[in-house]
């Protein structure tokens, strides 16, 4: 079976130490067997994104947690992603920003893009300690 998994689907399996008898329990469990079956697991950006979102708010996950979490699954043999843009969020993520404005430069600039463009001063910095053209609008 061939899979694109939904960024619950990747939460429930990050989140092992659940109860087994709740309802979140019983999904973490199934999603864990869902990806163990399964022949591919397609994971795109946006979930990848979400997935970071998610483990920072919800489970108060921090960046370096959230970075292994996410390193683990790309590592395995049947996720297939866009690593390049995958380390970009990561490097923006341990630099102390925001995984999903990694993959927007990435993604950006892949495209044509420039310049990154944003009201966020901590994403513009990031970028260009990473040797990206970037700027707050004015």
């Amino acid at each position: 079976m061939r899979i694109t998994a939904d960024t619950n689907v990747l939460v429930r399996a990050a989140i092992a130490n659940l109860d087994p008898d709740s309802e979140d329990g019983r999904q973490s469990a199934q999603a864990a067997d869902l990806l163990r079956r399964a022949d591919l697991v397609a994971v795109p950006l946006p979930v990848f994104c979400e997935f970071a979102w998610v483990l920072r708010r919800a489970y108060r996950h921090g960046a370096a947690e959230i970075a292994a979490s996410v390193r683990k699954l790309c590592a395995s043999e049947k996720v297939v992603c866009d690593h390049a843009a995958v380390e970009a969020g990561l490097a923006f993520l341990i630099g102390g920003g925001d995984f999903a404005d990694g993959v927007i430069v990435h993604s950006g600039r892949g495209m044509g893009g420039d310049v990154f463009c944003s009201f966020d001063r901590q994403a513009v910095r990031l970028a260009g300690e990473r040797g990206h053209n970037a700027a707050v609008p004015a």
